[in-house]
Parts: C-alpha cells; structure tokens; sequence
C-alpha cells in the first residue's frame, strides 16, 4: 500500500495549510490551481477546464475534498476530507484517483492538517486510512482469484421452462480452458448461494497434479452443493 499511495511522496517538501490551498483555485488573481487527495497537494494547471472556475471539477479546487472522490457527492458537506466512513469499494476508488494525479499532475506538496502534521509526518487518520484500502486492496485481489476459480454460471429465465443454468468457457465474463459444471457456492457468513461453475477434471484449485489430490477439480469443495434434480456432471440445470 505504501508503493500504491506514494509513502515517501516528498516532491519539495511544501507544507500547505488550508487558508493558502483556498487561494490556489484558479481565479483571475489566484497564484494557481491546486487540489488537494489524502492530504497529497497536485498542481492541475494542465488540467483547467476541468478544475478551474466554470469547469465541472471547480468545487474541488483549492482544497481536500477526498471524500467527493468516492461519493460523487459535491455538496458541502460532500466536499471534505473525512474518509472514516467510506467502504471497501469507494476506499479503492480513492486509491485510483490517487494513482491518476500521480501519473498525470504534478505534485507540490503537503496539506497540513488530518493527514499530515506541522511537520509534514502522516497522522493517524493517514495510517488508518492507508490500512483501509490495502485491506480492500487484498480483499479485491482475493475476490478476483476466487472469481477465477469459481466464475460465475450465465442463467436464464421463462415462465414456460423455469430457470435455466448453464456453464460455458466465457460464462461470468471469465475466459477460460474449462466449461465446468453448475453448482451452489455458500460463502462464509452469508445465508445464500449463488450459481457457479466448477472444474470437474484436474486436481483441486490451487494444487499440483498429484494422484494424492484425484481427478475431481474443485467438485469436493465443502461449500459447494449440487442442484436437486441435475445430472451432477450437466452443463447445465433446469429447475
């Protein structure tokens, strides 16, 4: 998370307080245009029909507004740097953002105040903030992988017929070398299910092919049930 959030973001060593970063907004007069992401202060001159006065992203000129980053919302009580409540998804969002200034903006500072002290050292909220998402980093990673190993069923649904599950090498947007075979997938700590499709040859996800671990794929998965009435090695599943 220190590599993604830039820890170490030292590019003059500026410290800005909010009164100052309050006159960088780009009007006629104004010393320039700033904006300010987790405490992280980027000069968006290049980027002033966007941020300047009359540009969609003028209210987050001239100060840290973070928190509207996740939210879209840019009210005033939106347009703060409060980030305590934010979720998984929209901390990650946050991070996106972060990486975009970082690649497109050039970076002039430090805000002082809830990320960053009189000294320029992160807070506590920073650290707590930067803990956050790479939690939700790791969780976002894992996701994916358990979405790689179980992607998925594409499922249909008539009056005449019922519901329709079925498995193929691109159902739930994963290209793969395997169709698999529908089942129920229970997850820890909730009470539903949801259809995915999983291996029924090869070894289990994750393992080496061994004579240890059979021939089965992922069939014997303890969070995996099989559908009432379905062929246990059909494609697909009417029910």
């Amino acid at each position: 998370a220190c590599l993604l959030l830039g820890r170490g973001f030292e590019p003059r060593h500026r410290l800005l307080r909010a009164a100052e970063l309050r006159r960088y907004r780009g009007a006629p007069g104004d010393p320039g245009l700033y904006l300010a992401l987790l405490g992280r202060v980027f000069d968006v001159q290049r980027g002033r029909r966007h941020y300047g006065p009359g540009g969609a992203y003028s209210a987050l000129a001239g100060r840290d507004a973070t928190r509207a980053f996740a939210t879209g919302d840019f009210t005033a009580s939106g347009l703060v740097d409060d980030v305590s409540s934010l979720s998984p998804q929209e901390l990650l969002s946050i991070q996106g953002w972060l990486s975009f200034y970082r690649e497109h903006y050039e970076p002039v500072g430090k805000l002082v105040g809830r990320f960053y002290d009189e000294n320029g050292a992160p807070t506590e909220a920073l650290r707590e903030a930067e803990a956050a998402i790479e939690e939700a980093l790791k969780f976002q990673a894992e996701s994916e992988q358990r979405k790689q190993q179980f992607p998925p069923c594409n499922s249909e649904w008539s009056s005449a017929k019922g519901t329709r599950f079925w498995c193929s090498t691109q159902s739930g947007g994963v290209s793969r070398g395997w169709a698999g075979v529908p089942r129920k997938l229970y997850r820890p700590g909730s009470k539903g299910s949801g259809c995915v499709c999983v291996r029924s040859t090869g070894p289990p996800w994750g393992h080496p092919p061994s004579s240890q671990h059979g021939d089965r794929g992922d069939l014997d998965n303890p969070q995996l049930q099989e559908y009432e009435g379905c062929p246990p090695l059909a494609e697909q599943c009417v029910l």
